[in-house]
């Protein structure tokens, strides 16, 4: 899949204007969407409410606090990459606190071109959470077909007293006879005799 595919959207969470002005840069508008510069972890937070970001650059220390927290929520609460940005003598500590949430952190100064390339890391990481999301919204309807299927058995056994196979084939055969889905049959069984 091309990297160009999707465009993603990028909260910056920065007290520093010079690192939000050179940060900006780093973005071009083909692959990134909407790029907001909060200057708080409480504006940051307002502005989440409002909408979801594919991408937060947090540049730790922030006037509220260090970011360390948020950046660990981000990542555990949301389908978000996170990048947290530390002075390099708390890269360490720093790391170890929050690499087990899969914030991805980098020690500061840095370069540009070590900063494009988390960039780079960081959309990997956005796609491949993309096709989990997929996946786990397949396996969830799939769950909820299985439990209205199995609801409309039982409601077949109790009404009908008809045994589990019986009730199974039924609405499968229903299925087929009909040339509609397995979990239409069961809405109707269930409507039928709720």
């Amino acid at each position: 899949m091309d990297r160009t595919e999707h465009a993603y959207s990028v909260l910056i969470v920065s007290a520093a204007e010079k690192f939000n002005t050179s940060a900006k840069e780093l973005f071009p508008d083909f692959r990134y969407t909407k790029v907001n510069v909060e200057k708080s972890v409480s504006a940051a937070k307002r502005a989440i409410v409002e909408r979801e970001y594919d991408m937060i650059a947090v540049n730790s220390p922030l006037p509220d606090e260090d970011g360390i927290r948020f950046a660990i929520d981000m990542c555990a609460e949301r389908n978000t990459v996170v990048l947290l940005l530390v002075r390099d003598e708390y890269y360490s500590s720093v790391f170890d606190k929050v690499s087990p949430y899969g914030v991805y952190t980098l020690p500061k100064p840095t370069s540009r071109q070590v900063l494009s390339q988390a960039l780079d890391w960081m959309a990997s990481t956005r796609e491949r959470l993309r096709r989990f999301e997929k996946k786990t919204l397949l396996l969830e309807d799939k769950m909820k077909e299985i439990r209205v299927i199995n609801r409309a058995k039982w409601i077949l056994i109790e009404q009908l007293k008809m045994p589990e196979a019986d009730a199974h084939r039924y609405i499968e055969k229903q299925a087929m006879d009909r040339c509609i889905s397995k979990m239409s049959v069961a809405e109707e069984i269930i409507r039928t005799y709720s």
